[in-house]
């Protein structure tokens, strides 16, 4: 039995392979049949005369893509706009980060959840989310300001690609301008080689000096207030561990005791409407 199945399975293989290399064989002829043209003579003279001179394909320099302009009003090939959405696609969650408040509401999420101690609960796609949605709420202004005078101006034809990404630069600069702190600016334009007097306002600075600085100060701004998160549940694992040491119980994890104590003080309080409110409050 094993032998019948082993030549069967033999017969299958040989017959999938023949069909393979004829199935390679038959596309590389049709493939060279392929011709491009690059101008309507040329087309015109393929199809009303057998005699012209065929144009390789391989000779193409464009290679499938184009981008045409006429007064700066130019149209991309889809070819082109397809690769330029999935390379903002793949930047999307570092420009999220950089550019908006999530950086400073997912550290505190962070720190919320360590003070606890509750180790995974809630777990990091549920404090992802929140920080997201938290995150659109707090950017909805910008956002609507970036629609309105850069995507859909530029979706009517009115601006061209450059002026968009100029108009779109400034509400994010409004917003950046409101969380940075001077002493971070200053450090990151000092450390570009020029000085804040070369610059006669704030839109003079470039927008990749006014990033990082930006970043910086929402850490900061989030290690304090993770920091002011900290403090009552550090007084909790300070009381319960002085109990067990006075009980003489040293061999049991303070830890344990002062969990459920944690988080009943967090249910009691109204923690996560406190914190989320907290949070949202520190932007301006």
């Amino acid at each position: 039995m094993r032998e019948k199945i082993l030549k069967k399975l033999r017969k299958i293989i040989c017959f999938a392979s023949v069909v393979f290399v004829l199935s390679v064989v038959l596309c590389g002829v049709s493939s060279s049949e392929v011709y491009a043209t690059n101008s309507k003579s040329d087309i015109t003279s393929l199809q009303g005369d057998n005699t012209g001179v065929d144009v390789d394909a391989k000779k193409d320099i464009n290679n499938g893509l184009s981008v045409t302009y006429n007064n700066d009003n130019g149209s991309l090939a889809t070819p082109v706009k397809m690769l330029l959405v999935l390379t903002v696609l793949a930047l999307a969650p570092s420009i999220l980060i950089m550019l908006t408040s999530f950086t400073r509401i997912i550290v505190c999420l962070h720190f919320t959840r360590t003070a606890l101690g509750t180790q995974t609960a809630p777990p990091n796609q549920v404090l992802v989310g929140l920080a997201l949605f938290m995150t659109f709420f707090i950017m909805a202004p910008t956002f609507t300001k970036v629609n309105d005078v850069a995507i859909k101006p530029l979706d009517r034809g009115e601006i061209t690609q450059e002026q968009a990404f100029e108009a779109a630069e400034v509400p994010f600069r409004e917003f950046m301008y409101g969380e940075t702190q001077t002493k971070d600016l200053k450090a990151f334009v000092e450390m570009s080689g020029k000085s804040m007097k070369d610059y006669k306002k704030y839109d003079d600075i470039p927008f990749t000096t006014l990033v990082p600085a930006f970043i910086v100060s929402e850490l900061r701004t989030s290690f304090i207030i993770g920091f002011l998160i900290y403090i009552p549940f550090i007084v909790i694992d300070m009381v319960v561990a002085s109990v067990l040491m006075s009980m003489g119980m040293m061999m049991l994890p303070p830890t344990t005791i002062s969990l459920p104590f944690k988080i009943l003080l967090f249910v009691l309080a109204d923690g996560w409407n406190l914190v989320i409110t907290g949070v949202l409050q520190t932007f301006k």
